[in-house]
């Protein structure tokens, strides 16, 4: 849809996220833990790594700048990310079901913490929609389970699951997609939806009332 170009500051920031964070050099500290940063990893490879969101990751490093991460750069990880993403799977143990779940049309159950009316859009992997080439916010090729969303409303990285819209191009009855992109026009309890196909058909999904799931 319009409206979806990415504005050129945050996306070329977005596309240079990174600059890398191994876990060579791990220090304690009060409040985060030191890493030394190298070329080739991100704040979002990172964030899955230690189940971590990338704001929070962000909000750790605030005087870094992401167009100049260097080899040697010390960075920040809040304090029990480690413990917890090595104690994980020892530790982990069914969860009680507190009944907030929906189920797929392929019978799958997926438990969610909340659901939000939202009103969406679709966009495609056209020039005229992406200034900045086929990819979403993290420099990610864009995929259907792609959507833009309001990071103050939906964060980046959080999966949910999409029903109530009507469209060919999408999987029938619900959609599970990732929050990883971002645009200008996509504000408060909007949602524009990544589907594959030319930009004539895309545009026919219009505007919709939709159902999106936050899920756990």
């Amino acid at each position: 849809m319009n409206g979806h170009w990415k504005k050129a500051g945050i996306r070329t920031a977005a596309l240079f996220l990174g600059g890398a964070l191994l876990l060579p050099g791990l220090t304690a500290h009060a409040a985060t833990a030191s890493y030394t940063a190298h070329d080739g990893d991100t704040f979002w490879l990172l964030s899955k790594k230690f189940d971590i969101s990338v704001q929070r990751l962000m909000s750790a490093n605030p005087n870094v700048d992401p167009l100049n991460i260097y080899d040697g750069l010390k960075m920040n990880i809040p304090t029990g990310t480690v413990k917890a993403a090595s104690s994980k799977a020892a530790s982990a143990k069914p969860s009680a079901n507190d009944g907030k779940t929906v189920t797929t049309m392929a019978g799958q159950s997926l438990e969610f913490s909340k659901v939000l009316d939202i009103k969406a859009t679709a966009y495609s992997d056209a020039p005229e929609e992406n200034g900045w080439g086929p990819v979403d916010y993290f420099g990610n090729p864009l995929k259907l389970g792609t959507i833009a969303v309001d990071p103050k409303v939906i964060p980046f990285g959080t999966k949910v699951y999409i029903t109530g819209y009507d469209f060919n191009g999408l999987p029938k009855g619900g959609l599970i997609a990732t929050a990883t992109d971002s645009g200008s026009a996509i504000k408060g309890k909007r949602i524009d939806i990544f589907i594959p196909g030319s930009r004539s058909f895309v545009s026919g999904f219009g505007f919709q009332s939709v159902k999106v799931y936050i899920l756990k």
